[in-house]
This record gives C-alpha cells, structure tokens and sequence, in this order.
C-alpha cells in the first residue's frame, strides 16, 4: 500500500500563513531548552522522557487548520508520516529558501553520519500503512552508505554487552516509528533498557514527546501561570493565538461541558493520528459518559479549512514537517467525511504552493 494523493495539483496557501505556522513551531521547539518551563514539568516525566538528547527528532509533525483568524494547532505528532507517495517518488514540495536542496536530501542530512547501523522500528512493521514508505527511507539512507534494517520491536535483541542488534548488526540508532514514545510496553523492554544505557539512540526519542509532543502540554500551555512564568510576552501571544484553548476534562464541570460539547473536541491524551477523537456535535450522552475523565482532553472545536479540490468540496489541514527549527517539508491532507482518516474515496495527500 502506498500513500493517497488527493489530487497532482498543488493547493496554495498564504505565505503569511506559512511565516505563521513556522515561528509558532519553532517557539514550540525551544521550549526544550527553557529552563522555567523544564522545571514546571520535570517532575510529571517518565524516566525515558528525563534522559538528555544531542540531536532533535526527526521529522516532527506540526497540523494545523487554516482559518479566517489564522493557522490554528491541532496535534503535534513525534514521528510524522506521509511524504512517501509510491513508485520511488516523494511528495511535491515548493521551491522555498528555507528548504534548500531536495526532499531526500533534507530526510538524509537529519540522520548524523555517525549513525551508521539504522533500524527503522515499528509495532508489527510490515503490517502497517506506512511500512512502504519506512522501506523508502531505509534505501534513502543504504544509497548514503548505512546499513538498515525494517523491524518491529521483537526483531531486535540485546547482546551481552549490552547492545541492540539485529541479526549480527549491532544497531547505532533506531528510526523509531512506534507510538508507545515512553518505551512503557512489555515488547519495548528490551529497547528502553539499551536506550537507558547509552547503548543505543532513539530518534524520535522520549523528551521530544514529553516536552512538546504530549497532548497534555497543550492543556499546560492553557493553564494561568505556566508559560508566564516561562516565556516572554510576544512568544506567549503566538502559542496562545496559535492554540486552541485545551483543558483536561477533568478540570471541567461535567454538566456545563455537556451543555457545551458541539464547541469541543475531546481527544484521548495518548492515541494519534485522529484515533479516539470524538467531536461534540456528534457524541451521545451514552459516549460522553463513558469517556475516561483523567485520560481526555477537550479542546475548543477548530473547524478544517475548506478547498475545491477536483471539482469536490474537501476538508484540508496542513502538516509542518520539523527537524528542530529547520523545516524538512509541507504536505496538506485533503478528506471526505468527518476526521482525517483517508477512508473517503478520493481523500489523500496534497502539495502544497504560496499563493
């Protein structure tokens, strides 16, 4: 299986909008390195998520909505997907100073030259949508020279010194892919306890979701006082303007939020790519109260930006893919229905170009 394209016609977007979207994603990222915003979270992160890292992760996903009053945030994934179309041939990107070179040259220069011995990781890796495309990155980096594996976590062992390896290849770094980004599952011992020890390195790695990826970090950046204590006031505005308000469910009066739920969208803090979601318009009170109170977060309804696309009227968002602030692509995913799911016929990936 092969990523969807929507239409071979690239869908304009403002540059203004696009300058937007940037400096809100790179405000986002040097949070990282904020030491009043580390201090108000160190204590809630997982020991995974504690560990130092030297490079950023590889291609953060940054999706936003584009609306009358600017691009708004809608999730932030940890190991964005989608730029692989098939056929050896990569999303359409425009020309832009600020990605110079090609696609494939940007995906290669993010993997340091150290990195010699690459596993690209994922559950059930075969199995999964995007399977074909981590086999495109794989070749990408075998034509620079690497040796590179495809495989699910139960592919990998520990040697007795205290390395990953796949067959006799010692593993220098795993392309991971897997969204149980703290390393938490049974089938992921193995993986967090090398990684632990400096034995291996994981790109994505932990911190990168805990600090920025998390959907409770939106919740946290909602909240009086966190990111006043943090930040100064310009980039303050941005976050807040770009982010649609988010709460924990938990801190909302049960019945004034029911009152409430068509202006909502309540998401599950630990699931991706739209799994779970369930927007207010549409949920019963049976689906509302069965919703995990501690494990939900609802988020101020954002409505996608609508396009004429081949004659259709489709729903479209706009993904950032990041590499800390440098930015590696763009894509747009253009749907059909209620979420972004693809499973519409016609619904896809799209280029996108400034108007």
């Amino acid at each position: 299986m092969t990523t969807t394209l929507a239409s071979e016609t690239a869908v304009p977007i403002l540059a203004s909008e696009l300058e937007t979207m940037l400096q809100f994603s790179r405000t986002v990222f040097q949070l990282k390195d904020n030491p009043a915003y580390l201090a108000s979270l160190e204590s809630e992160l997982p020991a995974a998520a504690r560990i130092a890292t030297a490079w950023p992760s590889v291609l953060m996903g940054f999706d936003f909505h584009l609306t009358e009053n600017g691009p708004k945030l809608i999730e932030i994934n940890n190991n964005a997907g989608g730029l692989y179309i098939g056929k050896q041939r990569w999303l359409d990107q425009m020309n832009d100073a600020q990605m110079p070179g090609s696609l494939p040259e940007r995906i290669g220069a993010m993997f340091p030259k150290q990195w010699m011995n690459i596993a690209i990781m994922d559950e059930h890796v075969t199995s999964q949508y995007m399977y074909p495309e981590m086999c495109a990155y794989a070749e990408l980096l075998r034509s620079d020279g690497r040796n590179v594996c495809v495989v699910s976590p139960e592919e990998l062992h520990r040697g007795t010194d205290g390395k990953l390896y796949y067959q006799q290849l010692a593993i220098d770094a795993i392309y991971n892919r897997h969204t149980d980004f703290y390393l938490q599952g049974e089938e992921l011992a193995h993986i967090r306890a090398a990684y632990e020890s400096a034995q291996v390195i994981l790109n994505p790695h932990p911190r990168s979701y805990a600090l920025i990826g998390d959907k409770t970090r939106m919740v946290d950046w909602w909240k009086p006082g966190l990111l006043e204590g943090s930040i100064e006031q310009e980039q303050l505005a941005l976050i807040r303007a770009v982010t649609p308000k988010t709460h924990s469910m938990a801190d909302l009066d049960e019945q004034l939020m029911w009152a409430d739920r068509k202006q909502w969208v309540f998401k599950p803090t630990a699931r991706h790519g739209g799994k779970g979601v369930v927007l207010g318009k549409a949920m019963s009170r049976k689906r509302f109260e069965s919703l995990d109170r501690e494990d939900t977060i609802v988020q101020q309804l954002v409505p996608a930006s609508k396009i004429e696309l081949e004659g259709r009227s489709m729903k479209l968002d706009i993904r950032l893919y990041m590499h800390g602030e440098k930015l590696i692509a763009l894509a747009g995913r253009a749907w059909l229905g209620q979420l972004t799911n693809f499973r519409e016929e016609g619904s896809g990936w799209v280029a996108l170009s400034l108007a």
